[in-house]
């Protein structure tokens, strides 16, 4: 028996999370989790190595490239079988937003963004007040958005 993967971290959840082909289609639909989709952003929308995506969603590279792969063939099955592509689920973390103040310095973060509350155009310098900032690119990990068993192996990364 294998045993369960560790969460994968991904920068933020997507808004558009069902895609459907024109015309009715006859196949079902085809689920890709969150993890896969952020291995796919990481390596084929930003260009990452291998080794960076890893690192970046704080897995082993092995680890990513079966995540990467197993993303990659559905998104092919479903492109040429026309089948609907429904983006959700998974063993992921979301990780902290982090901000860079342009007056002081200060770089500080944020928790990820949840329904409802502060997007990161409307959070104030906790230092100085100044409302200019820039979103850095790193983060640690904040919310646990973890399978459907909610308990997975990663020690201290999800709730039950």
């Amino acid at each position: 028996m294998s045993r369960r993967r560790c969460c994968g971290l991904i920068e933020d959840t997507i808004v558009c999370q069902t895609f459907i082909p024109q015309g009715q289609s006859r196949w079902p639909e085809v689920l890709i989790q969150l993890e896969e989709l952020e291995a796919i952003r990481l390596k084929d929308k930003v260009g990452l190595d291998q080794a960076d995506c890893a690192a970046s969603m704080g897995i082993s590279r092995a680890t990513f490239q079966r995540i990467l792969g197993a993303a990659r063939f559905k998104l092919a099955t479903a492109l040429v079988e026309g089948r609907p592509i429904i983006i959700r689920g998974g063993n992921y973390l979301i990780k902290n937003r982090v901000f860079e103040c342009a007056d002081c310095g200060l770089v500080w973060e944020v928790e990820p963004c949840t329904s409802g509350g502060e997007h990161g155009f409307e959070i104030a310098c906790p230092t100085c007040g100044n409302m200019k900032k820039k979103r850095l690119d790193t983060g640690r990990v904040q919310t646990c958005a973890g399978g459907q068993r909610g308990e997975h192996g990663h020690q201290g990364c999800c709730k039950s």
